[in-house]
């Protein structure tokens, strides 16, 4: 089976595991899964297995499913945080069916990993591991945008468990199962882990900058909430961050006298002050470290593959 073949069949094992007697979470479900997505942690993890000497891509599709159910399910739970109204090119749960249902279907979403993840035994504590990580990092960003102290630090603190973690447990999840010597193993997870680091960032940087044609979702969500490395780096540089945003959106709306976004006016103050330029400086850093470390592990396909996903993430547009 080849990746492109085994990602396929990912996809169409998450729509079948989301069947469901009650159809309104089945519906919902499947809407944002046949949405589509990059699916970069299940590359991630068939790379990871492959590159340590996995033969056998099938085997860990149901790892694979299960990864990529939890992120999906954080998705479905942002857009009701984010009151979000598109998300890959589509309406979200929440704007088509609703707060307490798009809460529910996350909640499924969720659930249906513990019936995948069941007969791999202690990989289960991997995965475990890194969704705990996740709702924390999701609730450190929360409560800095509420109390509008998000500074570097936090932000990086943010991202290494909402983001960070998941992609590290995708490159775990699959070179384990594989076998491999724990140090390549190991490698490899600190591979993951900063590949995720520079997923956050340049998403971040494409919430400022991004084309909503490109990236199938609302751009400026992040700014005006106080959240994202463009927030950060606003307290960085003395402003209060969501209040010295919001602030910003006033006076640009006094200014507007031609109907324009008054976003439109914030982003290109913070991209003239140089907030993209060190955003773009940050993410090449972490780059270089995914580099760095994925240089411990053996030169064969897989790891070039996976060399060249750090590229892709970096330079993507959507």
């Amino acid at each position: 089976m080849r990746l492109e073949e085994a990602v396929q069949a990912t996809d169409v094992l998450m729509y079948a595991a989301v069947k469901s007697d009650v159809k309104v979470l089945e519906e919902a479900s499947r809407h944002i899964i046949t949405a589509g997505g990059k699916r970069v942690r299940p590359r991630v993890l068939f790379l990871s297995y492959q590159a340590v000497g996995g033969k056998n891509l099938a085997e860990v599709i149901p790892l694979a499913a299960a990864v990529e159910l939890v992120h999906t399910a954080t998705l479905v739970h942002d857009d009701i945080n984010d009151h979000g109204h598109v998300r890959r090119g589509r309406v979200t749960v929440n704007e088509r069916w609703g707060r307490t249902f798009a809460l529910l279907t996350g909640d499924f979403l969720f659930t249906q990993v513990y019936s995948l993840m069941a007969p791999y035994g202690d990989l289960n504590k991997v995965l475990a591991e890194a969704t705990v990580a996740l709702v924390e990092g999701e609730t450190l960003q929360a409560a800095a945008a509420k109390e509008d102290n998000l500074n570097r630090e936090i932000y990086q603190q943010i991202v290494a468990k909402k983001t960070a973690s998941l992609f590290r447990a995708s490159a775990l999840l699959g070179a384990t199962f594989a076998g491999g010597e724990k140090k390549i193993v190991d490698a490899l997870g600190d591979y993951g882990f900063y590949l995720g680091l520079v997923f956050q960032v340049t998403d971040d940087l494409l919430d400022l900058t991004g084309d909503p044609r490109l990236t199938g979702k609302e751009v400026g969500i992040d700014v005006a909430q106080g959240k994202g490395v463009a927030s950060a780096y606003i307290h960085e540089r003395g402003g209060n961050g969501q209040h010295r945003v919001m602030e910003q959106v006033a006076e640009a709306s006094e200014l507007d006298v031609n109907g324009e976004d008054p976003f439109l006016a914030i982003k290109r103050r913070l991209i003239a002050g140089g907030a993209v330029e060190e955003g773009t400086k940050m993410s090449q850093f972490l780059a270089s470290q995914a580099r760095s470390a994925l240089s411990l592990t053996p030169s064969n396909a897989s790891q070039q593959e996976l060399e060249r996903l750090i590229d892709q993430v970096l330079n993507r547009h959507n």
